[in-house]
């Protein structure tokens, strides 16, 4: 499960990248569009450094970072799907897919904390 989760989060940063690179070259499009790319990449980046996790804490400190990183994808996505008149199947994918990482995500930090009682 973690090297499916690895590629997922992996195939999530780049299916971002992808599309922010079809909207208009403006001011604010690219201020939305670092945003996203930043986010959506930093959920994999983290959850790479919680599958390197020294302990249970640690590893549920670096999960709450993934789950801040990819809420914070499904925002800029919504915006996207509300500013934009074009790729709404494709935003609509990724969010998918954040809110898929994102439920993982809980579901394995109430799964850490539950064993710690």
């Amino acid at each position: 499960m973690k090297e499916v989760l690895k590629d997922r989060t992996k195939t999530f940063a780049i299916d971002c990248w992808n599309l922010c690179g079809k909207f208009p070259v403006t001011r604010e499009y690219d201020a939305y569009c670092r945003q996203l790319i930043g986010c959506s990449s930093s959920v994999g980046v983290n959850y790479r450094a919680a599958c390197r996790a020294k302990s249970n804490d640690d590893f549920i400190n670096k999960l709450k970072i993934v789950e801040e990183e990819a809420d914070e994808s499904m925002y800029f996505l919504d915006i996207f799907l509300k500013v934009s008149d074009k790729e709404h199947q494709e935003i609509k994918r990724l969010s998918k897919e954040a809110n898929e990482l994102l439920s993982i995500t809980v579901a394995s930090i109430k799964t850490i904390r539950n064993r710690k009682s």
